[in-house]
């Protein structure tokens, strides 16, 4: 009977971190591919974890009365409705573009809330179960199994399930398996039934203080600020990396494995001893944005601080559960509320609340206090440590503010990132401001009399786009496209009787890049722009007969996946002019993917030639890459472009498709 409990504990968990990634990516490409969906994702996972072992406790103590497995049934079956729907790509939903973060939330819980929340459920009330049909203490082992379980799942998904299945496919599978899953889970109640209680009523355990009960919230509460916080700085400010989200959760995961397996090997002091040290080492180095670590080490470091303090929280939140059954939901669904608190707090308050990227400074405040809260009986030394910890990280976090606010003349913060407008000089001691987002450079400008107007960064005149614009159309006006408006860099080639047309996700940029910038305003071509995601504005509108079709939105970690697909690229055919080109920036540290717009190219029966220019600092050009494409068999033929290339293709890469594409296989290792 133990091991069916069991094998029902680790299905459930494995559905349920199969179908996290799932749902983000089907997201993806209504947002625009930003890197604040799975954070807004993580909010809603841990509500409804949170609203799932509310379920559980309820039911816990419902129990005896007959009709609760009648209700559970009803549930289940509901769940398995709601996944069927899903699965067949008829759940209901709507977009709100002025709130993307509630559109999400709104979109998941009418698509995957209910089966989720089943889900969420299924490991406390089987806990429970299990108690009651078998002698023993309560099993808090499944709690840790339910994680490896997790575990193996989060591996699967990005490594075995995306790259070799279809987004159709894949929710199949995930329904049949839910199937099972709701099968096994209403059988086992049955079994909890008829199956007289081998335990023997057990003996009134005092009820746990509520000094005890509160750290059940605040210690979850820290850790997933810690998941959260640690996310959002590695993926906007170490490194633009795709799929690096799944390390830091990977971990969390990890945590309470090894804390809910009892592990003893973990010696308390030397552990609290390399927390300490780890927050204030890298406190400190928060507020001193002008050192620069290799990006191996930034993220070794960051994950090691998220270990040790998710250890932490997870190991004393393990030495704190009840003793007694009757106190088992009720842990759980503490634990819960602080998750869900946790991921809230980083998730949708500090977007809110700071407009810069400083969520991690005064979440190192938190673990900290709350560490403090949980040693305070450990005697005067422990109390002194944190206590001083506590005060350190509160002025580091004053400090950094301070620190990342030099040089910047404005910033803004919403759903799609952080921006900032920084001033510098160059080289020759003319003034420039650049446009970050994160860590990644949109745009930068040099203010002096011969270089106000000169296009900068990638988008210099011997750059694939520069090429594209001085060969498409000789002394005609010109129609061009660019999706991604950053600084407006491009306006720059506006001459007399062009348009431009700009496609901007982001609200925040074009106020930017109207008043810190002077491209778009001194350009002499016709400008006018779209907001929105690129690919759904492209679809909705007439053929606007680009000559000259720019998309640059791959620089940073979300790549926008549904910009390169077979149907995108009949999307942006439709508004091409005959012999029109598309033109991918393609630059990025970490990821290659000339190899899939050769296969998208070839798919569309298409040439397509690379182009990369190199830096010249003085003038603010960056080394760029960019892939021209065109039906045009003799545009290539041009001399501008003798330095054009054939793309390189790879063996399994295909053409990606709105129902089936990875990243794994362009991810450079």
């Amino acid at each position: 009977m133990k091991a069916i409990f069991q094998s029902a504990v680790f299905l459930g968990a494995f559905l349920l971190f199969l179908l996290e990634p799932m749902a983000a990516k089907e997201l993806l490409p209504v947002f625009g591919g930003a890197s604040a969906v799975w954070i807004t994702c993580l909010v809603f996972f841990q509500a409804a974890l949170l609203v799932g072992y509310l379920y559980a406790h309820l039911l816990a103590h419902w129990e005896q009365d007959a009709r609760w497995r009648l209700l559970h049934g009803v549930m289940l079956a509901a769940a398995l409705l709601c996944a069927a729907m899903w699965a067949s790509g008829h759940a209901p939903w709507w977009f709100i573009a002025e709130h993307p973060a509630r559109s999400i939330c709104v979109r998941l819980a009418i698509s995957i809330g209910l089966p989720f929340t089943m889900l969420a459920a299924t490991s406390p009330l089987l806990q429970v179960w299990l108690r009651r049909v078998e002698a023993g203490g309560v099993p808090y082992r499944l709690y840790g199994l339910s994680n490896i379980g997790s575990l193996l799942a989060l591996a699967a998904y990005p490594t075995l399930i995306e790259p070799h299945l279809s987004l159709r496919l894949q929710r199949g599978a995930w329904c049949a398996g839910f199937a099972v899953f709701a099968a096994l889970s209403a059988w086992l109640a049955g079994r909890v039934r008829s199956t007289t209680p081998i335990a023997s009523p057990e003996e009134p355990t005092p009820s746990s203080p509520l000094s005890t009960k509160l750290l059940w919230l605040l210690l979850p509460m820290a850790g997933a600020m810690q998941l959260s916080a640690v996310t959002e700085h590695m993926t906007a400010n170490v490194a633009a990396i795709p799929l690096l989200w799944i390390i830091p959760l990977a971990t969390y995961l990890l945590t309470f494995v090894i804390a809910f397996q009892g592990s003893r090997w973990l010696p308390r002091t030397p552990l609290l001893g390399v927390l300490a040290v780890l927050l204030y080492a890298l406190g400190n180095f928060l507020t001193r944005p002008e050192y620069r670590v290799p990006v191996g080490l930034g993220i070794g470091l960051f994950l090691a601080e998220l270990l040790a303090a998710c250890l932490v929280c997870h190991t004393e939140l393990y030495r704190l559960r009840p003793s007694g059954a009757s106190e088992t939901t009720e842990f759980y669904l503490t634990m819960a509320a602080g998750g869900a608190l946790g991921s809230f707090l980083v998730g949708v308050l500090a977007p809110m609340v700071f407009r810069g990227n400083y969520d991690l400074s005064p979440t190192f405040v938190a673990t900290a206090a709350v560490v403090l809260a949980v040693c305070w009986s450990d005697g005067w030394k422990q109390q002194l440590l944190w206590g001083a910890l506590t005060i350190a990280m509160a002025s580091f976090c004053v400090t950094m503010k301070t620190a990342y606010s030099q040089s910047v003349l404005t910033s803004e913060r919403n759903f799609y990132g952080s921006l900032r407008v920084k001033s510098g000089v160059t080289e020759t001691g003319d003034d420039m401001r650049t446009l970050m987002h994160g860590s990644i450079v949109h745009g930068t400008q040099i203010f002096s009399s011969d270089l106000m107007r000169v296009p900068t960064t990638y988008y210099a005149p011997d750059s694939g786009v520069g090429l594209a614009l001085a060969a498409c159309c000789g002394e005609r006006p010109r129609r061009i496209g660019v999706v991604g408006l950053g600084v407006g860099t491009i306006a720059a080639y506006g001459r007399a009787g062009d348009s431009i047309r700009f496609y901007e996700i982001n609200p925040a940029v074009r106020p930017i890049a109207a008043n810190w910038f002077t491209y778009l305003r001194q350009s002499k071509a016709a400008i006018t722009f779209a907001e929105g995601d690129a690919r759904a504005s492209l679809a909705g509108e007439q053929p606007e007969n680009f000559d000259v079709l720019a998309i640059d939105a791959f620089s940073g970690d979300a790549i926008p996946l549904h910009l390169l697909t077979v149907e995108a690229f009949a999307v942006y055919r439709r508004q091409l002019a005959p012999g029109g080109v598309m033109a991918f920036h393609i630059s990025n540290q970490y990821v290659d993917l000339e190899p899939e717009i050769a296969a998208l190219a070839k798919a569309s029966n298409m040439q397509a030639r690379r182009v990369t220019s190199m830096a010249v600092e003085p003038r603010g050009e960056f080394q760029a890459s960019w892939i021209l494409v065109s039906d045009n068999a003799n545009l290539f033929a041009v001399p501008q472009f003798a330095a054009a290339v054939p793309l390189n293709s790879r063996s399994g890469v295909q053409a990606w498709t709105d129902d089936a594409s990875s990243l794994l296989l362009l991810v450079r290792w």
